[in-house]
């Protein structure tokens, strides 16, 4: 049994295309509003709740999932199911605020929990045992992260027409327990991996100043903050785009699985390629260049008068198409470039901080959204912004992360 596609690779899709489902958001949260009877803005607060507690989840627990995967996956089982059943509950049970409080202790806090530590413990293990291949490695995980979208808007969908809102949530929650329980008990690392039983080296403060940390942590951030102001608004950037089509319907139900397999196709993908490339940090360059370049071009036929409907439409699912591979992409590649950077020793510690800026943008992307157009009222203005925010992250990209400055060890 101790084969690295048992022993890692099938429990870390396990554990992640199920807590991957967070992404499934846009799936349920107009019928939740409707259900208990608050806004979808209110409503929308327990998605960036979850976002923000799996980030920070990520950054404190990386000691504790280095020295047991196998607690830190039934933890991350146990709290991600719990959520998923208690948020069931509170849409069954409660409504209005009271609904709205138990949604956002079950879904916000429980169920943010359990993702972040359910998304960091596999990432090491998988690195330890394809060492060779690190960026192929994650990315398979990462990739079931970005994956569970496309599955599971299908079966969520039809769960909600045949049982409701409610009775969806606590399905799903016994059938991820199942899931991510199988995935607790089949995962391992190498047997000749002897983790460190000390602390001695590393801290989570001196780490903050590094120069090359800190450039990959802000832009990690901006890749993710950037990508959230887009892939939370994609059905409402189809729907204005495509306002006059006769096929408006058939294109919402089937670009949206089309852009989550982008995502998932760039999070292995992306950090596959890494693997070919002299230098890890690319990678970004690349992301960042292409998601510049075709946000502008956005922009620029928006501007143009005279473009047809059709060029501008199909401009716009590229757009998103390249978007969301980006988005994928900057999470799969990030622990093979911190691996590069730090070493091995302390990855998952490391990671876990790195992905404090998951946690943040998981509040300011999509809000950031909303802001902007709540003052413009235009998805072109979002998009402009993102294209300046993509050349910060650019320029901190080459400037501040820059290449390899031999093995450095925190």
């Amino acid at each position: 049994m101790n084969n690295k596609w048992i022993r890692v690779a099938i429990p870390a899709l396990l554990i992640h295309c199920s807590v991957g489902t967070v992404y499934c958001w846009s799936t349920f949260k107009q019928s939740i509003a409707e259900q208990i009877g608050m806004s979808p803005f209110a409503v929308g607060w327990a998605f960036s709740l979850a976002i923000f507690f799996l980030g920070m989840s990520a950054a404190f627990v990386g000691k504790f999932v280095e020295r047991d995967i196998h607690k830190s996956s039934l933890i991350a089982c146990i709290c991600f199911t719990t959520g998923m059943i208690g948020t069931g509950l509170s849409i069954q049970f409660l409504t209005g605020w009271a609904a709205m409080i138990g949604i956002y202790l079950c879904y916000g806090v429980i169920m943010g929990i359990g993702l972040g530590i359910g998304y960091l413990t596999p990432v090491k293990t998988l690195m330890l045992w394809f060492s060779e291949n690190k960026g192929l490695a994650t990315g398979i995980s990462i990739m079931g992260f970005g994956l569970a979208k496309a599955i599971a808007t299908p079966i969520m969908e039809w769960l909600q027409g045949s049982f409701g809102i409610a009775p969806m949530f606590i399905i799903l929650g016994v059938a991820y327990f199942c899931l991510m329980f199988l995935g607790h008990i089949l995962l391992k690392k190498p047997e000749v991996w002897v983790e460190p039983q000390t602390n001695e080296g590393f801290n989570a403060l001196t780490i903050f100043k590094n120069k090359q940390f800190i450039g990959i942590w802000l832009m990690f951030f901006l890749n993710i903050h950037c990508g959230l102001m887009i892939i939370s608004y994609e059905k409402q950037i189809l729907s204005v785009t495509f306002a006059t089509a006769a096929s408006l319907a058939l294109i919402l139900s089937i670009v949206p699985s089309f852009t989550a397999g982008f995502n998932a196709l760039g999070r292995i993908g992306y950090s596959t390629l890494s693997d070919r490339l002299k230098e890890r940090n690319s990678i970004y360059i690349i992301i960042f260049t292409s998601c510049i370049v075709i946000s502008s071009m956005v922009v620029l036929f928006h501007a143009v008068e005279g473009a047809t409907n059709i060029a501008l439409g199909i401009m716009v699912i590229a757009f998103l198409f390249i978007i969301n591979a980006g988005y994928g992409g900057g999470f799969s590649t990030l622990p093979a470039l911190l691996s590069e950077r730090f070493g091995m020793k302390k990855i998952s510690q490391i990671h876990g901080l790195a992905l404090s800026a998951w946690a943040i943008a998981g509040l300011t992307g999509n809000n950031t959204s909303e802001l902007i157009l709540n003052s413009t009222g235009s998805y072109t203005s979002v998009v402009l912004i993102g294209v300046i925010l993509y050349t910060v992250a650019l320029v901190i990209c080459v400037s501040l992360v820059g290449k390899k400055r031999g093995n450095t060890i925190v």
